[in-house]
C-alpha cells in the first residue's frame, strides 16, 4: 500500500539538481587542482581556487542534508541519497587536502606521475558530471551509467599503477634527501585517495541502478 501510495504522488526532482550542482563543483575542483599540478597556476591562487569550489559543495551538501529530512518523496532511498552526496563531498575535500598538503611543504613543481593523476582524476570528474544527469531516468540509462561508472574504475586503477610508479622513481631519484620523499610520498597518497573517492561515487551510482532498476 505505501508503495502504491508513493507511486502516485510527485517525487521530489530538486534532488537531481543538487547531485548537478555537486558534480559541477568536482569538474571545477579537479580542473583548478590540474592546474596547481602542471605549474600553469600559482600555488596560492590554486589552493585558493580549490577552496572556494570545496566551500559551495559544502553548501550543496548541507541543502542536500536538509532536504533529504523535510522531503516526504524521495527519488531514491534517503539513505542512498545520503551516500551520494557523502560521496562526491568527499572527493572535492580530498582534493582540497591534497592543494593544502602541497602549500603547507611549499611544493611548486610536481613529478610527471602526478601531473598525469592530475589529468586523470580531471577526467574522472568528468564522467561523474555526465553520469549524474543520467540518474534522473534510472530506466532509460541504466546500460550508460553502468559503463560511466566501470570508466571511473578503469580510471582508478590507472591512477594506482601511477601512483606505484611514481613512489619508486621518487625513491630511486630521492636517496640523498629522505624529506623530499617524504613529501612526495604524501602528495601522491592524498592523489590517490581522491580517486578513491570517486570510485566511491562511482559504486554508489551503481549501487542506485541496481537497487531501482
Amino acid at each position: 500500500m505505501l508503495g502504491w501510495f508513493r507511486a502516485l504522488m510527485p517525487k521530489e526532482d530538486r534532488f537531481f539538481d543538487l547531485f548537478e550542482r555537486h558534480a559541477a563543483t568536482l569538474v571545477d575542483g579537479a580542473a583548478a587542482l590540474r592546474t596547481l599540478l602542471d605549474g600553469s597556476r600559482d600555488l596560492v591562487e590554486a589552493c585558493a581556487a580549490i577552496a572556494a569550489h570545496e566551500d559551495k559543495a559544502d553548501t550543496i551538501t548541507q541543502e542536500a542534508m536538509q532536504a533529504v529530512r523535510r522531503t516526504f518523496i524521495t527519488p531514491f532511498d534517503r539513505s542512498d541519497i545520503q551516500e551520494l552526496v557523502g560521496s562526491l563531498d568527499d572527493a572535492i575535500d580530498q582534493m582540497l587536502k591534497t592543494a593544502k598538503a602541497a602549500r603547507l611543504f611549499e611544493v611548486t613543481r610536481f613529478e610527471p606521475e602526478m601531473q598525469e593523476m592530475g589529468a586523470i582524476i580531471q577526467e574522472a570528474a568528468a564522467v561523474v558530471a555526465e553520469a549524474v544527469p543520467k540518474l534522473r531516468a534510472l530506466n532509460e540509462n541504466a546500460t550508460a551509467l553502468n559503463a560511466l561508472t566501470e570508466r571511473v574504475i578503469q580510471l582508478e586503477g590507472r591512477a594506482d599503477d601511477l601512483h606505484e610508479a611514481g613512489l619508486k622513481a621518487l625513491f630511486r631519484a630521492s636517496r640523498q634527501d629522505p624529506m623530499v620523499f617524504l613529501v612526495g610520498s604524501e602528495l601522491y597518497d592524498h592523489l590517490e585517495k581522491v580517486m578513491d573517492r570517486f570510485e566511491d561515487v562511482a559504486n554508489q551510482i551503481s549501487s542506485i541502478v541496481v537497487e531501482h532498476v
